[in-house]
């Protein structure tokens, strides 16, 4: 009886060590041990750390090396958010807390054991000044289900992403300021390409991706000699530096550093390093919360202005997919709750176009009153970011690489009564729990609006319970989602069973594919809207 005992509990202690293996996979990495979780199967290693914490003395500095650590790191939460305020209404953080220690990334893996997977590295949007890897809609496990290992990056926000000063740039040993951010992301691509292996992924076979910010990240990556070495295809949703966020000298930009710190009664880099980050980030957010959004080309990330990178073909020479939504920006941008009339259109565009009205109103011209309310949404959203992505589209086009372009039209189904009283939010999103919000329409909307298609792209819808999401979403998604494993899979999107999705060529034919629960291939029809925009934006 009891050498039964014995064996019993000896039998039992093996299985439950085996069990807790299995539910909690380590892997080792170049600093030290990880223990992550596993939950449907997928492996997930969440809070990894890919440069020091950015604090003290290392407050805008380019990204330094982790320090190793001994024993087995738990990573089964995620690190904090990087220091932002509450901009977007659409953005929900899994994060414990906010941090301006934040360089921290999240993998997903269908088996750390399995080897030369496909990597996609995925960075958030958010306007450079919000957004975070924990977010549900860059979630990873579904992208892991599919194959690949996936990855969401935090990287600095704002003011310390993107402070430039000339005591910072005398400091540095490249004579360069700003761009920490970015800097960020290159860091955390090395992390990729020294560690990835250990969760089954191949460093050679990495794919960058983005919406928005993170598109106009994937382009900058793309662009900048420090980055376009360490991944294999590209990935960009909505954006990108040629038209978007302009390029600022550094000169320029060193002003704008000067003036800031004046306005606080900073004197000196040091007194700068020591104000509480809360303090900071406050006051660097008081009369415009973009003012810290500025990409500088400092001569190290950038050598020069991007847009001469990508024509004299000095990019990375990668397949990029690559397009933007039916409904960038609203049309009230223009004519706020005015009729929609040409009358009203045509005063709208000169008021906000003085200099460029009559050639805007040849090029996005209604015939109708019937048209003034789509001619508007293209005009507001290709002037936001429809145009900059087209750009990007063109000059790879001409310069690199076999380039995929899409047209995503789903538009999101009607809000769900669960949501109760919102208001609506800036980048599509809502702003729940607000006292004075009426009750939000529940109607769909008409077009697909900014940043709605990540979460069809991700493989992500049932993580948002804003929506009433349809049979006809899970068919968009399935589709839409099946297009981007297989690029990230193999450089090409094409595969069994999904609608033809031809390379964009330069004869003069430029053929996308419109993403729609009815996809189909489109023949480009307003290149004279881009042509015009190109002229007046990057000449």
């Amino acid at each position: 009886m009891r050498l039964y005992f014995i064996f019993s509990t000896v039998l039992f202690l093996m299985l439950s060590s085996a069990y807790a293996q299995t539910n909690s996979p380590v892997v080792k990495i170049k600093n030290g041990q990880l223990q992550g979780s596993v939950e449907n199967g997928v492996q997930s290693f969440k809070g990894i750390p890919f440069a020091a914490p950015p604090v003290g003395k290392l407050r805008w500095r380019e990204p330094q090396p982790v320090t190793n650590w001994t024993g087995v790191r738990n990573a089964k939460e995620f690190g904090p958010t990087a220091m932002q305020t509450n901009v977007f209404g659409d953005m929900a953080f899994r994060a414990p807390r906010m941090s301006e220690d934040c360089l921290y990334l999240n993998v997903w893996t269908p088996d750390s054991k399995k080897k030369n997977l496909p990597v996609l590295v995925y960075f958030y949007g958010g306007g450079f000044v919000a957004g975070d890897g924990s977010e549900a809609r860059y979630d990873g496990a579904s992208m892991a289900a599919k194959g690949i290992v996936a990855l969401t990056v935090n990287y600095r926000l704002g003011i310390f992403g993107h402070m430039v000063h000339p005591e910072l740039t005398k400091e540095s040993p490249h004579h360069a300021s700003g761009n920490y951010g970015m800097l960020d992301q290159v860091a955390a691509l090395k992390w990729v390409q020294e560690n990835i292996a250990a969760f089954g992924g191949d460093p050679k076979r990495v794919t960058i991706a983005g919406e928005s910010a993170g598109s106009i990240s994937v382009n900058a990556l793309m662009a900048s000699p420090l980055s376009k070495n360490l991944f294999a295809q590209a990935i960009g949703e909505s954006g990108s530096m040629l038209g978007t966020i302009p390029s600022t000298p550094l000169s320029k930009a060193e002003q704008t550093g000067v003036e800031f710190a004046n306005s606080i009664h900073a004197k000196s880099l040091e007194e700068l390093r020591a104000i509480p980050a809360e303090k900071l980030l406050q006051s660097s957010m008081e009369g415009n919360p973009f003012r810290f959004q500025i990409i500088t080309i400092d001569g190290y990330f950038f050598p020069k202005h991007p847009l001469e990178i990508f024509e004299k073909g000095e990019q990375a020479q990668v397949p990029l997919l690559a397009g933007w939504n039916s409904e960038e920006m609203t049309y009230r941008v223009l004519l706020g709750e005015q009729p929609l009339t040409i009358e009203n259109y045509t005063k709208a565009v000169q008021r906000a176009y003085p200099d460029q009205a009559s050639e805007l109103l040849k090029v996005y011209k209604p015939n109708s009153d019937a048209d003034v309310e789509q001619v508007a949404t293209d005009l507001a959203g290709d002037k936001f970011i429809g145009f900059s992505t087209w750009k990007w589209i063109d000059v790879q086009t001409k310069t690199g690489k076999p380039v995929y372009r899409y047209l995503y039209s789903r538009p999101r189904p009607p809000m769900s009564a669960a949501v109760g009283n919102a208001s609506a939010g800036l980048a599509g999103g809502i702003v729940k729990d607000s006292a004075n919000a009426a009750p939000v329409k529940r109607q769909a909307d008409k077009r697909a609006v900014h940043s709605a298609e990540i979460e069809y792209a991700m493989g992500n819808l049932a993580t948002n319970k804003v929506y009433d999401w349809t049979p006809d979403d899970y068919k968009v998604s399935k589709l839409m989602q099946e297009y981007f494993a297989n690029f990230i899979k193999t450089g090409n999107p094409n595969g069994a069973g999904l609608p033809h999705w031809p390379t964009v060529t330069a004869d003069g034919k430029v053929q996308y594919i419109n993403i729609d629960v009815n996809t189909k291939l489109e023949v480009e029809k307003n290149r004279d809207r881009y042509i015009y925009l190109d002229k007046v934006t990057n000449r």
